[in-house]
């Protein structure tokens, strides 16, 4: 996993080239040391471009019970800790349609102050849950072809990434 060289570096946000599922899974280990209860984490990127793997490799990191899959069918699974941290909200929005007012039925409102809430597919639906949340947008080579490589940018939003030192990703 190497950071890609900014221009200008902006504050809060990190890219990243990640060249493998391994390493995508290594990104969402890392990334679950820097989550507390309370973290809201929206996953956008084309189908197949490593969203689930990411998560799979938070559920590790936050050492959850459960394997990680995509919850399309379901919308949302419950990862409880394994351990004394947060349990993990696995959210897929691919099949809703509207805004919150679809999402409410979820209760994430009410799941969010005690669990790490990651949800794909998320833009327009979940923004209103809170200010605070982390952006991760995931780009892949699209059509037909074997490239394994993401471009990955994470963008803090809110006070509680201000001061977030996303760049301990890359290491």
């Amino acid at each position: 996993m190497e950071a890609v060289p900014h221009s200008q570096a902006e504050p809060g946000v990190q890219n990243l080239t990640v060249t493998s599922p391994d390493q995508m899974r290594e990104l969402g280990r890392r990334l679950a040391k820097l989550l507390r209860a309370g973290d809201l984490v929206m996953l956008s990127g084309e189908l197949g471009a490593g969203k689930t793997t990411l998560t799979r490799g938070l559920g590790e990191g936050l050492g959850v019970r459960g394997a990680v899959t995509s919850p399309t069918f379901v919308i949302a699974r419950v990862h409880p800790s394994l351990g004394d941290g947060p349990p993990l909200v696995h959210v897929d929005a691919y099949r809703l349609g509207g805004g919150l007012d679809e999402m409410e039925d979820l209760d994430l409102d009410v799941s969010l102050p005690e669990s790490v809430i990651v949800v794909e597919w998320g833009e327009g639906k979940v923004e209103e849950l809170t200010d605070d949340r982390l952006q991760v947008d995931i780009h892949r080579a699209v059509g037909d072809t074997a490239d394994e490589v993401r471009r990955v940018t994470l963008t803090g939003l809110g006070e509680r990434w201000a001061n977030a030192d996303l760049s301990v990703l890359s290491a």
